[in-house]
């Protein structure tokens, strides 16, 4: 179970907020602008772009789990479907029989000790994989990159892996426009975003003009459904589910247009269907628990016209039947900014539904006794 705070936080009370959040997850989101500035000049210092000279890869494979792993989806979302070489994120042990030297594998590990890309990148090294390591450093990720002859990108520590997400992500981006998979890495441009994010949804901003504590009120209480329009927003919608899950302890399940359409929409004419609250700024005080779906389109303002009008669809379905809908949309020109415009709000939502409902953000404890177990 999440840790839990013993009562909610009035979300426009800026000194609750901070004490109720004694690890700092907020600035920790906060901090995502800067994250993003400093994880370019670390790839850099590396030589990512030395990547480039061996020639485009056969095949791109990102190694990671969790909050470590979702720096491969990151890559594939901003590849897109464009990108002349398949992306492939691997969460497990050892690699695909396929993958051999003609591919560059990219290991991916915030602690530098995750049982699973250990395992993976041990394989790669074997079989004479291109490098490319991002993580931890004076760690057994370290030792076996140096062994690999790979490319090693450090992590700054003190933070937990979902909270790093650009300074895991950023180097696999850098290594993609050197090879030629993107023509524009948009690093500048996301750390703006992100900078405008962090203004207006900061901790002193009140609900009715901070758009992360309002989506923090709407999803207080319901089941959120949360699906993406393109294959950038579908990264962005599996973060999203993420966050909630290990930021606020809440379920949540996920998906993409148009896909959810021929499966997950049924959902809508199931038990959780409708009952969602419609007064978000209600008193809480002594009330039961709300239980119904809450549909979330995350739009692109480069999505396809017929999954465009897929959506809208979807979402008619869904009022029809009293499942409250909320859309939001990117913003930015590059792939990675306008990623960052959805990443950045959703993240900041999720903390403050986390303090609304009385849980500390930080801690993991649930994983912590699974790793405890498995290791016993």
């Amino acid at each position: 179970m999440p840790e839990t705070l013993g009562g909610g936080v009035d979300l426009d009370d800026a000194a609750a907020l901070e004490r109720a959040d004694p690890s700092g997850m907020l600035r920790a989101v906060a901090s995502s602008a800067a994250q993003v500035r400093e994880a370019g000049v670390l790839a850099a210092e590396a030589g990512v772009p030395r990547l480039a000279e061996e020639g485009r890869p056969r095949a791109v494979v990102v190694c990671g789990m969790g909050g470590s792993g979702i720096a491969g989806d990151v890559l594939a979302g901003v590849t897109g479907l464009g990108c002349p070489v398949p992306v492939l994120t691997h969460r497990g042990h050892g690699l695909p029989a396929w993958v051999g030297a003609a591919d560059l594998v990219i290991a991916v590990s915030c602690s530098g000790r995750t049982e699973e890309t250990l395992s993976a990148l041990s394989e790669a090294v074997r079989r004479g994989c291109r490098l490319l390591v991002v993580g931890a450093t004076d760690s057994p990720l370290l030792e076996l990159a140096v062994h690999g002859r790979a490319v090693f990108v450090p992590v700054p520590q003190g933070r937990q892996p979902r909270a790093s997400l650009w300074a895991l992500s950023v180097p696999l981006v850098v290594a993609a426009t050197s090879l030629g998979l993107l023509s524009d890495d948009g690093l500048e441009e996301t750390a703006d975003v992100l900078e405008r994010v962090a203004t207006a949804c900061r901790a002193d901003a009140d609900t009715l003009v901070n758009p992360a504590k309002s989506l923090a009120l709407e999803l207080d209480g319901v089941l959120p459904v949360v699906w993406g329009t393109s294959p950038l927003t579908g990264t962005a919608a599996y973060r999203f589910a993420c966050q909630l899950n290990e930021n606020a302890g809440a379920p949540a399940t996920w998906g993409g247009l148009p896909e959810a359409g021929h499966n997950q929409i049924v959902v809508l004419d199931g038990p959780w269907a409708g009952g969602a609250e419609t007064d978000v700024f209600r008193d809480r005080v002594d009330e039961p628990e709300r239980q119904g779906l809450r549909l979330l389109l995350l739009r692109d303002g480069e999505e396809l016209p017929a999954v465009a009008r897929r959506a809208q669809a979807c979402a008619d379905l869904a009022e029809g039947r009293g499942v409250r809908v909320s859309a939001l949309t990117t913003e930015g020109r590059s792939p990675l900014a306008r990623l960052a415009s959805l990443v950045g709000l959703t993240d900041f939502a999720t903390v403050y539904l986390a303090l609304l409902q009385g849980t500390d953000p930080t801690p993991v404890a649930a994983i912590t006794e699974l790793k405890r177990r498995i290791d016993a």
